[in-house]
């Protein structure tokens, strides 16, 4: 099949080179001249797990080329997946509608009668069909469907290989069938399809994404009881996990969540659920929100308790500035929400992380980065665990205790083996876990 991809951001890229890796030819589209030329050279934006390699290898065979005319894309195809961004608004929660708005305006001056549109963009309900009446004032015998995405950063491209579950709103068995041709490999590998309409397609994504902020921010609520109870979080969350109404995933107690998906969808989820007049039934999901950012306080809390109550003249080592392990995002990321808050309160912030660095250093210019993980913790007063690399788990506690002035640890994400680094001598502090705890 023949479709276009509008937005080549980071849902967009990994949807148009994994549609041409499955055998369509996909022409990609955005209004970022430079974007769409270092993408129609086989590079990737962004960094994604074997994203370069499938890029590299679509652009050569001519199944994936680029453009940024919308017009060329009309003329190219009839299926058109949007996939722009719906940030927050930036004077309230609600979500930013304006670029997918201008997407759907422009294209429908374009549109060959046949055509569907297909939203991949996380929206509001009710944004499909406020689309399609839009779409039908200009451009006749066309269609609005929705196919949320499940991407998770890290392993985008394998979710979207290989995916769980299919879903897409559609208003015709037209509309169905296309989308049913676009994913058949994957359908044939055993992906489950859901086909439903567009309100409850637009739905079944943020409904997703609050489910799983708030078995985070539960856990997180956990942590902050067992602190005061003297009882250790991850033991709680192991054993809560074993039962299978309740499962493991997702409940690692820490930081909290961040990135460009959960913070902004449960706001949006949340703003959107008041306009209709249901507001009170996911009130929870503004609890959900402070829990999560509380956890940023907290751990700025607990590292000026630790240097003796100020910040004043410290140097503190900070490991992680992405949002999450596999990804250099640091969009909302908690890990460098907290090196800047120590900052600001006077601390000497000296950064690592193994791939995010270049766009922490673009966000918060004013800390000092590294990739050498023992130069930055040089002559550290406070070393700050903030994002669950691999490459943290590997450290040497032993030879980093001889690079640091004082080998105090707080291990903010609750993934590091506290005994090897206190028989190294550190003293190791962890969010809901008692300074005496061996997990």
């Amino acid at each position: 099949m023949r479709m276009t991809v509008i937005g080549t951001g980071y849902v967009g890229t990994v949807h148009a080179v994994c549609m041409a890796e499955i055998g369509h030819e996909v022409l990609g589209i955005d209004i970022d001249h430079d974007r769409i030329a270092t993408l129609a050279a086989g590079r990737a934006p962004i960094r994604e797990a074997g994203l370069d390699e499938l890029l590299a290898r679509t652009v050569a065979s001519g199944r994936l080329r680029f453009s940024t005319s919308l017009a060329e894309g009309a003329d190219f195809a009839r299926t058109h997946f949007v996939c722009v961004g719906t940030p927050q608004r930036p004077d309230s929660k609600a979500a930013d509608l304006r670029y997918i708005d201008a997407v759907t305006d422009e294209l429908a001056r374009h549109l060959r009668p046949g055509s569907l549109v297909v939203g991949k963009s996380t929206v509001p309900v009710g944004t499909a069909a406020r689309l399609g009446r839009r779409l039908a004032e200009v451009a006749r015998d066309t269609e609005v469907a929705w196919n949320p995405e499940f991407l998770r950063e890290g392993s985008a491209v394998e979710d979207t290989m290989r995916p769980e579950r299919i879903v897409v709103g559609v208003s015709s068995p037209h509309a169905e069938a296309t989308l049913r041709a676009v994913y058949e490999s994957l359908l044939r590998a055993g992906a489950a399809f859901f086909s439903t309409d567009p309100a409850t397609a637009e739905l079944v994504k943020v409904a997703a994404n609050s489910f799983l902020a708030t078995k985070i921010s539960f856990i997180n609520a956990m942590a902050e009881v067992c602190d005061a109870a003297g009882a250790d979080v991850t033991v709680l969350a192991r054993a809560i996990g074993a039962d299978s109404r309740i499962g493991n995933r997702f409940l690692e107690p820490g930081l909290g969540f961040g990135g460009s998906c959960f913070p902004k969808d449960i706001r949006a989820f949340a703003a959107r659920a008041e306009e209709l007049g249901a507001g009170e039934s996911v009130a929870f999901l503004h609890e959900v929100d402070r829990i999560n950012i509380h956890q940023r306080q907290r751990t700025v809390t607990r590292a000026r308790q630790l240097t003796g109550g100020s910040f004043a003249g410290r140097r503190v080592a900070v490991l992680g500035a992405s949002f999450k392990p596999g990804s250099d995002d640091v969009r909302d990321s908690p890990a460098l929400a907290v090196a800047a808050a120590l900052h600001q309160q006077g601390a000497t912030v000296r950064v690592h992380d193994p791939q995010a660095l270049d766009n922490a250093r673009a966000a918060l210019p004013d800390l000092t980065y590294a990739l050498d993980i023992p130069k930055v913790c040089e002559g550290a007063d406070l070393v700050l665990h903030l994002t669950s690399w691999p490459e943290y788990r590997d450290i040497d506690p032993a030879a980093l205790a001889t690079m640091v002035h004082t080998p105090l640890l707080l291990d903010a994400r609750n993934s590091l083996d506290a005994q090897p680094w206190r028989a190294a001598g550190w003293a190791l502090h962890a969010l809901g876990r008692p300074m005496g705890g061996t997990s």
